[in-house]
């Protein structure tokens, strides 16, 4: 395969002029060809849809380009070294982290992404000490071979000459901290992005301690032969999106809704994967039919449903609202509801609501954002959400994102900021709170394609032991 990778750049090469730069000859081929990881933190495929930031910076970049974007995917980090160091790729977007020892035989384009490395074991087993003074052969430690972390730990074990660990072959971060969860690992050393994406799906896998330095995600590129020229336009690249915003909304997209370590909540991420499994089935044919008769994501609608009720069709709040979809008496009746008790009436009201309520939010907004700002109006009102809006734009953030919205929200609880507004106070922190769910929920379903029995796409099994 690697024969063939450089065999076909080779080939490309011979139909253009000594002069042609790098850029010039991708832009002539068409073709833009990149390798990856799959993963949660870099690409992978959901129904109808290829996700992940690395696949969509990757997306952007070829579509600047003008030419199509081809991956290469691969699990093995020293195969991404390899096929990046032998100029059989033009780079790699696969989720990589700077470290001296890769520089030694690639080199990293701008940073576009920090992280920190973190001991995780499994709930209920020996937590470690927070550090490595104590880690010793005892603590079977487990790491991937070739990855980063293996230069982290040899720095460390020169004040800590007692540390040991194990390198294993083959894996990935996602298999690694599987064989944590299911015990057969006592611990390992991942990246602090890889365990926040994973431990939604594995709530018993905990962050011991987290080491105290910085480390930074980057795509690579082959050591340069006189033609610097796609590395200088990827730092362009680079630099416009960090310039515009676009880095930070795209990373929110990613990360926004997914709690760090110390605020993690264990409980509830255990029932709602729990109620995937025992609840979900029973309403899902309802969400579904209602879904396509709307246009809408089903699963969406069955994110809302559960931050609303926790999928109980019988709910009923001490305000009087009611129902699957928590729907009030008004907007019950503005729907053409008749029993809100009703899960498949309840679920048809919450649809056609947000419908409207999005059908009033500005097409200038960029999905999936506007998506984000249609569940805040949905929450707490069109009206405050203007409020909040303007008062985003006056504060000099953009108000058409929703990364740069939400911080805002809160400020309608203080009188200095309500008083100033047409529609006055409101408890914005509550539809942050109410977003960042439904955006949690849905990210899970989508992941978990939300079958009964929750194997996503990676078959990663939902834990449904107690």
């Amino acid at each position: 395969m690697k024969f063939l990778g450089t065999l076909f750049l080779g080939i490309i090469s011979l139909f253009y002029s000594p002069q042609d730069t790098l850029v010039e000859q991708i832009k002539k081929s068409g073709e833009l060809r990149v390798v990856t990881r799959e993963a949660l933190t870099t690409y992978y495929e959901s129904v109808n849809s290829k996700r992940g930031l690395e696949y969509e910076l990757a997306k952007r970049f070829a579509d600047e380009l003008n030419v199509k974007l081809r991956l290469d995917v691969t699990e093995n980090i020293s195969d991404i070294l390899s096929q990046v160091a032998n100029h059989e790729v033009h780079f790699a977007a696969a989720g990589l982290t700077v470290t001296d020892v890769h520089q030694s035989l690639i080199r990293f384009g701008p940073s576009y992404q920090e992280i920190t490395q973190q001991i995780i074991y499994r709930r209920g087993s020996l937590r470690p000490s927070r550090d490595f003074t104590d880690f010793d052969a005892n603590h079977r430690l487990n790491v991937i071979a070739e990855s980063h972390q293996l230069d982290v730990l040899n720095v460390l074990k020169e004040k800590n000459p007692q540390l040991v660990w194990k390198e294993l072959s083959e894996r990935s971060s996602r298999e690694l901290l599987y064989q944590v969860w299911k015990k057969k690992i006592e611990y390992t050393l991942i990246n602090s992005n890889e365990i926040a994406q994973l431990r939604r799906f594995y709530p018993e896998l905990e962050v011991g301690f987290k080491l105290p330095f910085k480390n930074y995600l980057a795509w690579a590129f082959p050591p340069p032969i006189n033609d610097n020229s796609l590395y200088l336009v990827a730092i362009q690249f680079f630099s416009r999106l960090q310039r515009s915003g676009e880095l930070k909304q795209l990373i929110e997209r990613y990360y926004g809704h997914i709690d760090e370590a110390e605020k993690f909540d264990y409980v509830n991420m255990r029932v709602f994967l729990r109620r995937i499994g025992k609840r979900l089935p029973k309403y899902q044919k309802y969400f579904e039919k209602i879904a396509t008769r709307h246009h809408l994501d089903w699963r969406l609608l069955a994110a809302m449903g559960y931050q609303e009720s926790k999928w109980n069709p019988r709910a009923v709040s001490k305000t009087g609202v009611k129902g699957l979809m928590m729907l009030t008496q008004s907007t019950a009746r503005e729907m053409g509801v008749q029993n809100r008790l009703d899960p498949f009436e309840s679920i048809e009201g919450g649809a056609k609501y947000f419908i409207a309520t999005k059908e009033r939010i500005s097409k200038n907004i960029q999905e999936p954002d506007r998506t984000w700002f249609a569940l805040a109006a949905y929450n707490v009102g069109l009206g405050h959400l203007r409020d909040v809006r303007k008062i985003t734009a006056q504060q000099g953030d953009n108000s058409e994102r929703w990364v740069d919205v939400k911080k805002h929200f809160p400020k309608l609880t203080k009188k200095k900021w309500y008083k100033k507004t047409k529609y006055g106070y409101a408890r914005g922190y509550e539809t942050v709170h109410f977003v960042k769910n439904v955006r949690r929920f849905y990210d899970i379903l989508v992941i978990s394609n939300g079958k009964k029995k929750g194997i996503n796409h990676f078959q990663l099994p939902i834990s449904n032991d107690s």
